[in-house]
């Protein structure tokens, strides 16, 4: 049995069972009691509370991932450190990952992976914008819920893009099916790593098939380095050309050949979602050299053509050809000296490169003074003290000539920055300090009642710690008072599962649940205490009379559609399969965000969803085994 299951932690969660098993850290299904949900606990693994290179991270990563707020991005709710355990609270998503459904799809409808696509590249384009990179982006750890909502899950390994320095522990970490020819070769990484992970996703649900694969990991590492996938619509011809080419460029080895942010790959994708049969015919060959070899072709013709004029216009041609000669003695009598000092065909012996990290480089140049040792770069290093040696262009054992050049990189020193009490500064005051002492932070915004929205509460650490290069500080920004009342949403209609989701968002708890018998189908809400509309104090209970659940109708499916949360009336209307089955005017934040209703049918069928006339989403809907799932999706238009 499991140590943790059945404790409770900090007298607030309750660890029910284990979940999930990593080299990191475990993950726990729990029940939070103040808050009375169910979450997911990631303990740090007992091995490695004694690492200090692992605990930091583990706190220094977990605190930045917890300011990631986005619906596409598993939520991060606490943290906990202490000096007996280390842990993580989370969301608990009551769903699949993403590689299991591809392996239950087997080949994924090109609809479906640009709908799942999309979502994945939202959430990175947030996380971007944070200055956080994931760098482990494969389906294992994109988490797949029921409506077809797609959650990114485990920054475990995720790393600020500001970060310029980089440790051996950096190296080649993350899936070798989907990491990136430069994180492959463990080279810096930036948000373009991500983008081709996301590409070689694109490329495994609309295939089938991982562009590179081998018998060891090292094999996979180096294909992705070295070799060039198949085209995606030679394996499955019904790609359309436009995905194809959004998914090649998505997969450049070069990372300035690729989408330079999520946003710009989501534009491309926009414009295919519009116009699928459109063709991006993206470029990719190497610089132009045929149009380099005409110029200098015509060049040295040009050159040609002069001289000849000059030779048939010269008056003394038998003096110039005596000239002519005794240049050409002197220059092979000149290159046979050179020839016998520097004995240019003599073989130079091979060495093996040495190894220089670590070294100062004086001590280095002093003991492979048969190397030619060049100092390429200095800077601040979170592990060596000043003028080590950090970084090395050829690495150590490698076959080399004597004699060969070898490019490296010092350290100036650990840079150390003693913070201030900054409570009360303004926050782009505070940034501004940390950034000019090249300190990487990170933004948590809070309610206050004192401090001014836009403000600094505090840091952390905090006042008179000195920190390095290698440590976030975390700014707690104020958010101004919070607002202790809240409005009630209309949840009569909506399922019991979905009526305790939209009240716990507004901060309603949910009291006493009756169920009624009625003629109904379904489990909808029936009655609200509290009426939809009203003012509450936060944390209000309101009482719900349901319909007791029935048999459902094989041949009823019910949808359920966010809309964009605005004061107004508008139209909503449903077709199948071209006829309208419902049209109503709805105020959309007086339905709390959704729009539901039930459609009747057999078989398939396509439900098409009108937002004031103008096409919203549509849906493709199975009505043997009561399913739905959307294949257009136009809502971003109309503020969805």
């Amino acid at each position: 049995m499991d140590r943790y299951i059945g404790k409770k932690l900090d007298g607030r969660y309750e660890i029910k069972e284990i979940i999930g098993v990593g080299g990191m850290a475990n993950v726990y299904k729990a029940y939070d009691s103040i808050d009375d949900r169910a979450v997911a606990v990631k303990i740090l693994r007992d091995e490695h509370m004694q690492n200090d290179e692992l605990l930091r991270r583990f706190r220094n990563e977990s605190k930045a991932i917890a300011v990631l707020s986005h619906p596409n991005i598993v939520k991060v709710y606490d943290v906990s450190f202490n000096e007996d355990i280390q842990y993580i609270v989370m969301e608990h998503i009551d769903g699949i990952t993403l590689k299991e459904y591809i392996e239950q799809q087997k080949v994924l409808r090109w609809k479906e992976a640009v709908h799942f696509a999309v979502q994945i590249l939202r959430a990175l384009q947030h996380a971007h914008d944070k200055g956080i990179v994931h760098r482990d982006i494969k389906p294992q750890n994109i988490m797949l819920l029921e409506d077809g909502t797609i959650k990114v899950a485990d920054f475990g390994i995720a790393r600020f893009a500001r970060a310029s320095q980089h440790t051996v522990t950096d190296k080649a970490i993350g899936s070798v099916h989907y990491i990136s020819p430069e994180q492959a070769k463990g080279e810096i990484t930036d948000e373009k790593s991500d983008i081709y992970s996301v590409g070689v996703m694109l490329y495994e649900m609309t295939t089938g098939t991982l562009p590179f694969d081998a018998d060891s990991p090292v094999s996979v590492a180096l294909k992705q380095i070295q070799s060039q996938a198949k085209r995606p619509r030679a394996i499955n011809p019904d790609i359309p050309e436009g995905l194809e080419d959004i998914t090649i460029r998505a997969m450049q080895k070069d990372p300035a050949r690729r989408y330079q942010s999520a946003a710009e790959m989501l534009r491309d994708i926009d414009e295919f979602k519009r116009d699928p049969s459109i063709s991006f015919e993206y470029k990719y060959s190497e610089p132009e050299t045929d149009n380099i070899s005409k110029e200098v072709s015509s060049t040295k013709k040009k050159t040609k053509k002069i001289k000849d004029e000059q030779v048939r216009n010269a008056p003394v041609v038998p003096v110039l050809t005596g000239i002519t000669v005794a240049f050409i003695v002197v220059a092979i009598i000149f290159v046979i000296g050179i020839m016998a000092m520097v004995r240019p065909f003599e073989e130079v012996p091979d060495t093996t490169a040495p190894e220089l990290i670590g070294m100062d480089i004086n001590e280095a140049m002093k003991k492979y003074s048969g190397f030619d040792i060049v100092v390429e770069s200095s800077a601040f290093h979170e592990q060596y003290d000043k003028d080590i040696i950090y970084d090395q262009s050829v690495n150590a054992g490698m076959i080399v000539k004597e004699g060969a050049t070898i490019k490296v990189k010092i350290s100036s020193g650990i840079h150390y920055f003693s913070l201030a009490n900054y409570e009360n500064f303004e926050e782009n005051q505070v940034y501004k300090v940390l950034t000019d002492n090249e300190i990487e932070f990170a933004t948590v915004t809070e309610y206050h009642d004192t401090i001014p929205e836009g403000y600094v509460i505090r840091t952390e650490p905090g006042a008179d710690t000195q920190v390095d290069a290698g440590t976030v500080v975390i700014v707690y920004v104020s958010a101004g008072t919070e607002s202790t009342y809240t409005r009630v949403p209309k949840v009569e209609g909506y399922k019991l599962e979905d009526a305790k989701m939209i009240l716990n968002a507004a901060g309603i708890r949910i009291g006493n649940v009756t169920r009624v018998d009625t003629d109904g189908v379904s489990t909808a809400v029936l009655y609200q205490s509290l009426a939809a509309g009203s003012t509450v104090p936060r944390g209000s209970s309101i009482d719900l009379n349901i319909v007791r659940e029935k048999e459902s109708e094989a041949n009823s499916v019910e949808l359920i559609v966010p809309l964009p949360n605005i004061e107004s009336t508008v139209t909503m209307s449903a077709t199948l399969n071209g006829n309208t089955v419902i049209s109503e005017s709805v105020v959309p934040s007086q339905l709390g965000g959704y729009w539901q209703f039930a459609v009747l049918g057999e078989g398939l069928g396509t439900v098409s969803i009108y937002y004031d006339g103008q096409l919203y989403r549509a849906y493709s809907v199975n009505f043997l085994d009561k399913t739905s799932v959307m294949v257009t999706d136009y809502s971003d238009q109309f503020g969805g």
